[in-house]
Parts: structure tokens; sequence; C-alpha cells
């Protein structure tokens, strides 16, 4: 029986290459750890309901969505924790001031400030998004993650809040111009954290792989964090091993390196 218990897994740039594919090597590794017993979490900034095919097509029923504000295991809640209203609106506010656009993840949808922008169409087309709609200022909406979008970086300063927050570049080929809004105190090492303390595990006995810095905190907090090889140059040095590329088998090689599959 493998001494390793848990393994997480980013999706975008780790699991799925730039081509919006993903290699056979990656899918039968998974299926390998399971069949090992070892507990297979998809932990991303996306939102829970727009990657339930994908966790379907891998056979994966636990998760870590919005960046570490949401956790489910075998398929039952285990966490939620919405952001401040008063940061979001905070952010809203900055970004209409400097043409900015923004996307609120909630439990069941993706709010845009604006659905008509060519950028915005171009990044819900990117990351495959589905449940889309309009940002209405009267409504209150229960958010669970935030992305910029458009964001020169000189701007990035502008955001700077007393609430804990920093913003992180998108890792992906052609959205890096979008970041992530993540809190100090709520993000995928947090999430983490709270799976191993609910599952009993030790950080020991975890293996993580990410490409970007949404990822650090990640990678920090378990025993064996892998850094893509396509990963972000800021990121390598919070991981303890780095492999290849997305594009390249890179989580087969990391499991292999850990003699966890063969």
């Amino acid at each position: 029986m493998s001494e390793y218990k848990v393994l997480f897994l980013d999706i975008d740039g780790t699991i799925i290459t730039p081509d919006d594919s993903i290699e056979e090597t990656t899918i039968k590794s998974i299926q390998q750890v399971q069949e090992k017993g070892i507990e297979v979490f998809l932990a991303t900034g996306r939102p829970l309901h727009e990657i339930r095919e994908l966790a379907k097509k891998l056979n994966v029923r636990s998760l870590i969505g919005y960046n570490g504000a949401y956790g489910i295991y075998q398929g039952k809640d285990l966490f939620q924790e919405p952001m401040n209203k008063k940061s979001v609106q905070q952010f809203l506010e900055i970004a209409k001031n400097n043409k900015h656009e923004a996307v609120l993840y909630t439990k069941d949808k993706n709010i845009f400030t604006d659905l008509n922008v060519d950028f915005v169409q171009e990044f819900i087309e990117k990351f495959h998004l589905h449940k889309n709609d309009s940002f209405t200022p009267s409504k209150d909406y229960e958010v669970l993650g935030m992305t910029l979008i458009n964001v020169d970086p000189k701007d990035l300063s502008f955001y700077r809040n007393e609430d804990g927050i920093h913003l992180t570049q998108v890792n992906v080929e052609g959205m890096r111009h979008c970041y992530d809004v993540i809190r100090d105190k709520i993000n995928k090492g947090i999430g983490v954290q709270y799976i191993l303390k609910h599952l009993g595990v030790n950080k020991e006995h975890a293996i993580a792989f990410g490409d970007g810095l949404n990822d650090k905190e990640m990678l920090m907090n378990v025993g064996e964090g892998f850094a893509m090889g396509n990963g972000h140059p800021d990121l390598f040095q919070f991981a303890k091993h780095k492999t290849t590329t997305v594009s390249d088998s890179g989580i087969y090689n990391g499991l292999k390196k850990l003699g966890v599959i063969e």
C-alpha cells in the first residue's frame, strides 16, 4: 500500500494542456493513483459548477474550487468561505474606474461586469464557461471567488486593501492580463490543510502539482509539491520538485519520480 494518501491536482496548465486537451499519460496516472487507494482532489481557481464534466471524465469526486473557498469530499460539501462583501464592492469600483472587467464566481454562476467586451468573451471561451450572467448592482451576491480581466501590471497597486487580499496572474497563454483575487486566509493551501485535517492525513503523505502562483500555498502545504515545467517562474522557489511540462507528461513523471506509479 502506498505511503501517500492524497493527491491534489491543479487543472489549467497542470492537467489541461495549452491546446485544451489532456494527455493520455495524465489520465492513466490518475487512474493508477486511484487504484492504489490514493484520494485525488482537483484543486482549482475555477468555480466548481464549471468542472463537473472534467471531474466525471477523470472519475474524481473530491474537489477544491474557487482558489480554496469551497471544498467537497466524495461528493459531499466540506466547507464554503464567501468573500467579504465590502472587499468585493471595493474591487468592483476600482475595476470600473480603471476600465477593468471582473467576474464574480458564486456557487451557481459566473457574474460578469460586461458580457459584451471582446476580451471577456475570449476569457469565457478559453475556460469553457457556460453559466454566465451579467452583474446587477441591486443583487446581493454571495461571492466565492473573483477574477479581474484586462488589467495592466502597473494598475495592480490600485487593488491593495486592508483585508489581506493579493492578486495572482493567471498562468495561461493569452490570459496573462487576468488576475485571480486570492485571500491570505482563504486559498488552496488553507483548503489543503482543512482536507488533510479532516482525513487525518499528515502533510508528508500528500502530493500536489501546480503551475500558477495561486498554487504556491498548496505546494507549500504538502510533503511533495511539484511545480510544472511550464509553471510561472516565481513558483519554482516554493516547490520541493520541478517536473516536466503539462504537454510532456508532467504529472506522470513526477509521480514516477516518487515511485507512486511505474
